[in-house]
């Protein structure tokens, strides 16, 4: 029986799990009038002053928060409005059945979050316990657990170095040092190989393209009947981005999922014929050794006559 193998599944959280924002889940409609020009707001900041987009769209959080009446910036608060953001059909029983499915042929299944949403908001979630490990923005609180700065910021390129953690297995955040050290690929604990990574936008495209070039899938997920998110979907499948480009609908017998099954199907089996081929060349190595007789045993039989 072959070893039992991990499969990292690593998805992007807006667009991807949930059809939009996590902030305009609770949070926009706490400030009222003012989440009508939150992103105007957040975008201008980023382009007048050639800043980050996320760090930007973070310190409004904080500053329209303020401006607002009734509107906390707590830790707890984040987490409650995390507790209203919805999904797309069939995600919160999604991760039961892969993960059954994996089981059933011998392969662990563990999810991610590689996201430039907030960390807090993905914990307040009905599935923030399905996750191994949530990497996404998260804020710096004072005495008063109210946020008052960034902590860490997670942009488009930035993502990247969340799926180098998992696939060399380093799950402390601030560990700069491992990270940047040589481990080889035999050694990994998830070669990309055994990498799944679903988004839905350009801004996960240097992920897509990591995973999908090192062996593993990429997938563009996008929501039905939307057109702009079916056109940008069609352009990344179409510039060899990611592998597939499905709806993003988690129910059973559906695209993703059946997709999803097979990829598991085909890891499980490499990994069977891995095995297989290791402990054939053992064999025949063996089997080579004791079938060569010894040289020096070896002499000619003189000529008889009758």
């Amino acid at each position: 029986m072959a070893k039992k193998i991990v499969v990292a599944i690593c998805y992007d959280f807006d667009g991807t799990l949930s059809p939009g924002n996590m902030q305009e889940y609770g949070f926009f409609s706490s400030l009222g009038k003012e989440s009508q020009k939150f992103w105007e707001n957040s975008n201008k900041l980023a382009h007048d002053n050639n800043a980050d987009p996320i760090l930007c769209y973070m310190c409004q959080m904080i500053k329209a928060a303020k401006a607002g009446e009734g509107t906390p910036t707590t830790k707890k608060a984040f987490h409650d409005y995390g507790k209203t953001v919805e999904f797309f059909p069939g995600v919160e029983t999604w991760f039961k059945q892969i993960n059954d499915y994996g089981k059933e042929h011998g392969v662990l299944i563990e999810h991610y979050i590689v996201s430039s949403g907030l960390k807090e908001f993905i914990e307040g979630t009905k599935i923030a316990k399905e996750f191994k490990k949530v990497y996404a923005c998260s804020f710096l609180y004072d005495n008063n657990d109210a946020a008052e700065w960034p902590a860490v910021a997670v942009n488009y390129t930035t993502k990247t170095q969340f799926l180098f953690r998992i696939n060399k297995g380093i799950e402390d955040d601030a560990d700069n040092e491992t990270i940047n050290k040589y481990v080889s690929e035999n050694e990994r604990r998830i070669p990309f190989s055994r990498m799944i990574y679903l988004g839905d936008g350009e801004t996960d495209v240097p992920c897509m393209k990591l995973v999908k070039e090192k062996g593993g899938t990429s997938i563009a997920v996008y929501q039905k009947r939307k057109i702009k998110k079916i056109k940008i979907a069609k352009q990344l499948l179409h510039d060899k981005r990611v592998n597939f480009a499905l709806p993003a609908d988690y129910c059973e017998n559906e695209k993703l999922d059946i997709i999803i099954k097979s990829l598991i199907d085909r890891i499980a089996a490499e990994n069977i014929v891995s095995v297989l081929a290791s402990k054939n060349q053992r064999e025949m190595a063996t089997n080579t050794a004791e079938s060569d007789p010894d040289p020096s045993a070896q002499q000619s039989e003189p000529a008889t006559s009758e």
